[in-house]
């Protein structure tokens, strides 16, 4: 829809909507630029307070994925009008925990009634502007890592129907109250050559790949192998506990999928997930990509070489 609209013509846009990138970025000096992103959702776990912090670590991950500092927060919430204001409470002191954990200050907010309760946030943050990290930019032998599991979607859907056990809960609630700050926080300090980067959010993996290649006039080939699952995952999909984002992301963008492994169906639909506080998927000069793997891993962080980016070709996206 945002396509069809007069465009706008500011030179200190860096980055807009018709990028389809994580953020915006807006330059205000020579050596700084904003970073602005929004994000809200209902609720996809049954605990107040945790359902605050994954609303939280997603909107916040938008910014980490552009290279950016988080610095403020604006609070959006919808919630019932005879709900119990304790529920309300818990949300917002689960996102304050980890806006905290961040480093950014929350500095107001906007409320409405709704029948239904929405969650989340607009984040400012800031990022040098030749220093942004783009979904853009991929070069052919650059390395992918991957920073978190696949499988939140389908395990939020379990939930839901009441179906999922409490060690597959537990791994997803890990997984989605996790920052991407600690893994971004590497790569800025040790000068990795990244070339480009996004997170693996609604549009799942398939989805922001695609992006990515096609932003960057490439191609890119994954090893399934070596893609990161979380526990349940495949149980939740084999048991038929699909949600309707993923069979949306499977319409849209399987069409640039060739599968040229012996690949399970669970594992192929799982591609399609749609994530919520996903991982970044990094695309990293080969040697840079090796260490990164090394150091991330060594932080505790679940990174893997999931694939490599190729010249441009067809389909897009081989597996």
């Amino acid at each position: 829809m945002l396509g069809k609209l007069a465009r706008q013509h500011d030179p200190n846009v860096l980055v807009g909507f018709d990028h389809a990138d994580d953020a915006g970025v807006y330059q205000i000096s020579p050596h700084q630029a904003l970073v602005q992103t929004v994000d809200f959702f209902t609720p996809i776990v049954d605990d107040p307070y945790v359902f605050g912090q994954i609303a939280a670590v997603n909107s916040l991950s938008d910014i980490y994925a552009m290279g950016g500092k988080p610095l403020t927060a604006l609070a959006l919430v919808c919630f019932p009008e005879r709900a119990d204001l304790g529920i309300l409470e818990q949300i917002l002191a689960g996102g304050l925990s980890k806006m905290v954990e961040a480093g950014c200050t929350v500095i107001g907010g906007h409320s409405i009634r709704d029948d239904e309760t929405k969650f989340g946030y607009a984040v400012t943050g800031m990022v040098h502007p030749k220093k942004i990290l783009a979904n853009q930019g991929a070069k052919p032998g650059d390395i992918l890592i991957l920073t978190k599991p696949l499988g939140t979607g389908v395990i939020a859907t379990a939930i839901k129907n009441g179906k999922a056990e409490q060690t597959w809960i537990d791994a997803a609630v890990q997984s989605m109250t996790t920052l991407n700050k600690q893994a971004a926080e590497l790569i800025v300090k040790n000068q990795f050559r990244v070339h480009a980067m996004t997170d693996v959010t609604g549009f799942g993996l398939i989805g922001h790949a695609r992006e990515m290649a096609l932003a960057s006039g490439v191609g890119l080939r994954f090893f399934p192998n070596e893609i990161p699952v979380l526990p349940g995952a495949i149980e939740c999909i084999r048991a038929g506990y699909v949600p309707g984002g993923l069979k949306a992301n499977r319409e849209f963008a399987e069409c640039t999928v060739g599968y040229e492994s012996l690949i399970s169906v669970e594992l192929k639909t799982l591609l399609f997930d749609p994530q919520t506080a996903g991982g970044l998927l990094i695309s990293i000069a080969e040697p840079d990509g090796k260490q990164l793997v090394l150091d991330l891993q060594t932080a505790r962080i679940a990174a893997h070489h999931i694939g490599n980016v190729t010249e441009s070709h067809k389909p897009l996206i081989r597996i």
